[in-house]
């Protein structure tokens, strides 16, 4: 049952002007990014062959292009998330979905997974790019690898906030500026809080305050490192919003 519903919902948002439109964009913002780096790559590659030991392609090129994914995906997937169980509340479909023999865990699990396949989508599509270089050069297909992780564990994060986000409100449009404005406080204060308890000596709570910071955690997947602590925030950030939302709906239930 799962997969019904992450079928339904990927099904919903590919029939939704606006996913495309959010598709379109990113597409274009990417694409633009990636032809600017590489161009750029162009022009100094006779800087780098007088150098012993010149980063490649990989690094000048992808690894931006990457890290521009990242940025972009902070403001699209609110907007791709909202309105997954907002709009049910507002169009009072939500009942008869609660009233379906299926857990509430079951239908957040579904509405995640078929959001994190859209997302998937976009980063497949985002590593196309890199891959075309194939046809005239090599790739470090070990930082490849780890760019690829990084972006799907960050899209994880980001949609599990947006679906806590869309569940707390009947309003899509407020579910969206819910998600963004949680994130932008995640991302400043984890930094913040990190920074200010490792200039007072204790590395501990500060390495703990690393979790309210998916892209933080991220730049360790940019320079090649699969940094087993970053994956371990990551993914308890996203268990955390995924039972929030799951308790959060529960409690709605049992409200009627």
């Amino acid at each position: 049952m799962i997969f019904t519903i992450a079928g339904k919902e990927l099904k919903a948002l590919f029939a939704s002007p606006l996913a495309w439109v959010v598709l379109t964009f990113l597409q274009i913002i990417l694409a633009f990014g990636f032809l600017k780096r590489l161009d750029d790559f162009g022009q100094i590659q006779p800087q780098l062959i007088q150098m012993p030991n010149p980063p490649g392609v990989t690094e000048l090129v992808v690894a931006p292009l990457f890290a521009t994914l990242a940025i972009v995906l902070l403001f699209a997937v609110p907007l791709l998330a909202m309105r997954l169980i907002a709009e049910e509340r507002r169009n009072q479909t939500m009942v008869f979905l609660i009233s379906a023999p299926l857990s509430m865990t079951e239908i957040v699990l579904g509405k995640f997974i078929g959001l994190m396949a859209f997302l998937l989508l976009i980063i497949g599509i985002t590593a196309l790019m890199p891959l075309s270089l194939l046809l005239g050069g090599r790739l470090d297909f070990g930082l490849l690898a780890s760019l690829i992780t990084g972006a799907v564990l960050l899209a994880a994060c980001f949609a599990a906030v947006g679906l806590y986000a869309s569940c707390v409100t009947a309003h899509p449009l407020a579910a969206a500026m819910i998600a963004f404005s949680l994130l932008l406080g995640m991302l400043l204060a984890g930094e913040t809080a990190a920074d200010g308890l490792r200039s007072r000596g204790w590395p501990v709570p500060a390495a703990l305050a690393q979790v309210l910071s998916p892209i933080k955690n991220f730049e360790p997947f940019a320079k090649g490192m699969l940094d087993s602590y970053s994956v371990a925030c990551m993914l308890l950030l996203i268990a955390f919003f995924l039972i929030l939302t799951v308790r959060r709906l529960d409690a709605a239930r049992l409200r009627g």
